[in-house]
């Protein structure tokens, strides 16, 4: 007769349930039991409300023990204004605020605080009165009397007047060339080669807007030979209308190619706009690299609210923005090249863990008033012949001396750039 397989008994007193992790006296690795993490999410799954024998609940899941107290103090302070501001104390700080920021040497702090939009004068736009000349019920729905729609032009004459009249608007409003306003036809007697058009391009403009976006504090990079022919004046304007938050600094770069008073006159002339800085671009030998970090740092403190500032790089091609960051690093972090056009897209450098550097291509604002002769001698464009037009306000004595002093520094070929000097005095 079989024996009977007798029940064993659980002598040591530990649970054998499927929610003790301590099952059998193992481990969930070895066993392939539960760990303390599953565990406490099962029963995180099972866990509901307490109910009395009613049916009421009296404790929610997930309800700490102890209750606050829910009472409030019967008073009428709780149940009305806190602060009242009245209409001339809120004129006055309205106008507080639109003095200092008009000013560019200010920074407004704990902007995000601020109630801007009850600040801020409301845009005076003129109301097209539509409904005015014509109701609804006229022009649409089932008792709609328009058959066709009103036209501004009766006939091809009306309307080439009209499209005449807003041209010459666009034109004043834009500044159009003095060229085509000199012929009576509207036809210009020069087409200037597409070399010239270098910089003017929808992928560069794309970049300079990713960089402006992307930036905090914006430097326009200026060459000290000629501030305001490498000034960007649309880019300023873009700035104060859509931009307001972003701060702008003027970095009067290659300060070394003029004399130290050129250079402070043009300070004082464009420091009284934006907060302007003299800037010579070396590795080894630079000058400013103190003056324009002590400001990035500036911005930095000020801007404590994120975890890093961004500071893009603009201006004209060849004016040395990737000189000034690597001026910055220490170090050649970006191409530099003496000619036009090295950078092609925009870059992030690293300064430091709270300041971030962007450089950006050279972008050229369309100006139809500078002549061939300007975008030369602005840089936009590599110089290929020795006729430059605009030469002859100098000496050939001038070019000899400053030709052959630059050229044996780099240990070039005198003669050819020489040769190229003569041959313009000489054919002229």
């Amino acid at each position: 007769m079989a024996k009977k397989k007798e029940r064993s008994v659980n002598v040591s007193g530990k649970p054998k349930h499927s929610l003790d992790v301590n099952r059998n006296g193992s481990t969930a690795k070895t066993s392939g039991g539960r760990s303390s993490a599953t565990v406490n999410r099962l029963k995180m799954y099972k866990s509901r409300p307490k109910r009395d024998r009613k049916g009421k609940i009296l404790k929610h899941d997930f309800q700490s023990s102890e209750l606050p107290s829910t009472r409030i103090r019967p008073d009428r302070n709780w149940f009305g204004n806190t602060r009242v501001v009245g209409q001339k104390q809120l004129e006055f700080f309205r106008e507080e605020l639109q003095s200092r920021l008009s000013s560019n040497y200010t920074v407004l702090l704990k902007e995000r605080k601020l109630p801007l939009s009850l600040l801020n004068d409301r845009q005076k736009q003129s109301r097209v009165h539509l409904l005015d000349t014509e109701s609804f019920a006229d022009a649409f729905g089932p008792k709609g009397k328009r058959k066709r729609p009103k036209l501004l032009a009766s006939n091809y004459e009306s309307l080439a007047k009209r499209a005449d009249g807003s041209q010459g608007a666009f034109e004043e409003k834009r500044g159009a060339s003095s060229s085509v306003e000199e012929n009576e036809d509207g036809f210009r007697d020069l087409v200037r080669h597409t070399m010239f058009e270098k910089g003017q391009s929808k992928r560069i403009w794309g970049e300079l807007y990713k960089v402006i976006d992307s930036s905090d504090v914006v430097i326009q990079v200026l060459d000290a030979r000629d501030p305001l022919g490498t000034r960007c004046y649309h880019l300023e304007k873009h700035l104060k209308e859509h931009c307001t938050h972003k701060h702008l600094i003027l970095l009067l770069n290659k300060c070394d190619l003029v004399p130290a008073w050129v250079t402070k006159g043009w300070l004082r002339v464009l420091s009284k706009e934006y907060p302007s800085l003299a800037f010579h671009a070396s590795i080894n030998k630079s000058f400013g690299k103190g003056s324009l970090l002590s400001v990035l740092r500036q911005f930095s403190r000020l801007k404590s609210d994120k975890q890093a500032i961004s500071v893009g790089f603009v201006g004209y091609p060849n004016v040395g923005k990737s000189s000034v960051i690597n001026t910055l690093r220490t170090k050649n972090v970006c191409k530099v090249a003496p000619i036009p056009g090295e950078t092609k897209v925009w870059q992030y450098i690293t300064l430091t863990k709270r300041i971030f550097l962007v450089d950006c291509p050279g972008v050229v604002y369309q100006n139809n008033n500078d002549s061939e002769t300007d975008i030369v001698l602005k840089g936009v464009v590599c110089i290929i012949l020795p006729y430059i037009l605009g030469i002859d306000r100098c000496g050939f004595h001038h070019c000899e001396a400053y030709v052959s002093n630059s050229i044996a520094y780099q240990k070039l070929l005198p003669s050819l750039a020489l040769w190229a000097c003569s041959f313009f005095f000489k054919k002229n």
